[in-house]
């Protein structure tokens, strides 16, 4: 089994991990969390993390706090995905403001959505403000994924959004504008938003409201 998982086909790794999850052994445990911090294919990924959900969570925690601290980018996010899926929120202590601010864009995108899912209610506006630091980051998949994970946590994002809308950094002002409308109008797409917020920073809100009524 370890061999297939291995396996240069990816369809051969992704039967292999399915097996391994429909006949759940412990002792498959170091396999499964050695290769997701290898595995190229998502969809691969994806399987070896239902895997791991599949056993139990004493021995599968733990582990998943190891490779949080892991070198290796990918064992870091894997980690994470793992910790969603299995949705214990007393994983919640384990998001650090380090994973918050990763250098890697999906370790960074990964640790967002799962601090979402996992924050305590009265800890979720210290999560907005952390979150907040991060706008204007990256291209378009990393800000949709930080704009969806300040949507997703309401109200509560509303007041930080405003200030930072005010920023005289262009791009934060900008990505807090789209934000903030994807926010109030979730059927916005966000390119339409993103393009939207540029043009108000750039003419300023009165000019742009102004053109807008002229059109």
């Amino acid at each position: 089994m370890a061999e297939a998982l291995s396996a240069e086909e990816s369809s051969v790794r992704l039967q292999a991990a399915l097996a391994v999850g429909s006949n759940p052994d412990p002792g498959f445990l170091e396999t499964l969390v050695e290769r997701c911090a290898v595995e190229p294919d998502f969809f691969v990924r994806d399987m070896l993390s239902w895997a791991l959900t599949r056993l139990s969570p004493e021995i599968t925690l733990p582990r998943m706090r190891q490779e949080l601290d892991s070198g290796r980018a990918r064992a870091r996010s894997q980690a994470l995905h793992t910790l969603a899926k299995i949705g214990d929120r007393s994983a919640w202590a384990w998001i650090t403001r380090d994973l918050l601010r990763d250098a890697d864009d999906e370790v960074a995108r990964t640790a967002w959505r799962v601090a979402v899912l996992l924050v305590p209610e009265d800890e979720q506006e210290g999560l907005v403000d952390e979150l907040v630091m991060q706008l204007g980051r990256g291209d378009r998949d990393v800000q949709l994924s930080l704009s969806r994970a300040l949507v997703d946590l309401g109200d509560v994002s509303e007041p930080a959004l405003e200030k930072a809308a005010a920023s005289p950094d262009p791009a934060v002002a900008a990505h807090a504008r789209a934000t903030e409308l994807l926010r109030r109008n979730p059927e916005t797409g966000f390119h339409a938003a993103i393009e939207e917020a540029k043009r108000v920073v750039t003419l300023g809100p009165e000019r742009a409201a102004a053109e807008t009524v002229e059109c």
